[in-house]
């Protein structure tokens, strides 16, 4: 007991440097993960240290903006679409933030192409990867290669997620599935591209360096690459949309140290978390868009379920 209170002593003063150090908006202090020390923390809630690139290489990386000639619309969020994105997930103490991040994504793709709310099975993931390891931490891309291996996932509903990998029990085949994908790939990485890819094809993966995030309560980070380092990713998320944060959000009060920091609309990405509604801003937290916050550009990476829709699709303002 007297351990955790000298942690959690420690990350109340460390959420204070964060809050003096972010040129954001954001706010940090007391959340569900206040008692954990920094190495717990990134065991249990990160998945891996990358800081070289995938076997995929940068040749892998496809899309560019400025081949499609569509205008970029000032924001957008998906959340606002009926039946696009699915609800918070919690991974608990299983090291799955890769599986959860992909199922979200195909999810909303799924629901963008063919107007069918889906809910897909973490678990299949988590048991039945051939390139990951389970609980134990894995890749975005390792998800995707076992949804092409096992030929799509089957409901959540059927397949519920358990917290811990099964080893020896993978039930893929016991159950009708109910999404599936084409293939896969790595967006340039541009914000720009990013952004437009978002807006007119659907959510994407990202992985970003999850720092900041185990004080993070609400607004906007904009962290620096000292204090959160680009090069050094190791957690998967949903990107979800984009917007700017209307001047009063910086408004400053006796106890913020927002003070001095100018009060001008902040660019941000809206992402979808997997540490429970009670994390955040309703299980999302928002990172500053222009700066390559974290790493974000890092991996961005996209299943496809079909070849591209020739009806225009829209993302929600």
């Amino acid at each position: 007991y007297a351990r955790r209170l000298d942690i959690f002593a420690h990350n109340l003063a460390k959420a204070q440097q964060l809050q003096e150090e972010d040129l954001g908006t954001a706010e940090f202090g007391v959340t569900p993960f206040s008692d954990l020390t920094e190495e717990e923390f990134g065991q249990i809630y990160g998945h891996w240290k990358a800081d070289g690139g995938p076997s995929m290489g940068r040749k892998g990386r496809k899309v560019r903006s400025e081949e499609t000639g569509e205008p970029m619309p000032p924001t957008c969020d998906w959340r606002k679409a009926k039946g696009i994105i699915s609800s918070i997930r919690n991974q608990r103490n299983c090291n799955c933030c890769w599986a959860m991040a992909a199922a979200g994504n195909v999810e909303a793709l799924w629901g963008i192409t063919f107007q069918q709310p889906v809910e897909v099975s973490v678990q299949e993931l988590l048991d039945c990867g051939r390139c990951g390891d389970g609980c134990k931490g894995g890749f975005v891309w390792d998800a995707y290669v076992t949804i092409l291996n096992n030929s799509g996932l089957a409901s959540e509903k059927d397949y519920p997620f358990q917290g811990h990998t099964r080893s020896h029990r993978c039930l893929a085949k016991k159950f009708k599935k109910v999404a599936w994908i084409q293939d896969f790939i790595m967006l340039q990485d541009n914000e720009q591209t990013i952004a437009w890819y978002l807006a007119t094809q659907g959510p994407i993966t990202v992985t970003i360096n999850m720092k900041p995030l185990q004080h993070y309560q609400k607004g906007v980070i904009k962290a620096t690459p000292t204090t959160c380092d680009p090069r050094v990713v190791d957690h998967s998320v949903l990107l979800v949309g984009f917007g700017k944060s209307q001047v009063e959000e910086g408004t400053q009060t006796a106890s913020s140290p927002l003070r001095g920091h100018p009060r001008r609309p902040t660019p941000y990405w809206i992402l979808k978390n997997s540490w429970g509604h009670t994390w955040g801003e309703e299980g999302y937290f928002r990172l500053h868009r222009g700066s390559n916050a974290c790493g974000i550009t890092k991996y961005p990476l996209t299943a496809r379920v079909a070849q591209p829709a020739k009806r225009p699709i829209s993302c929600p303002p």
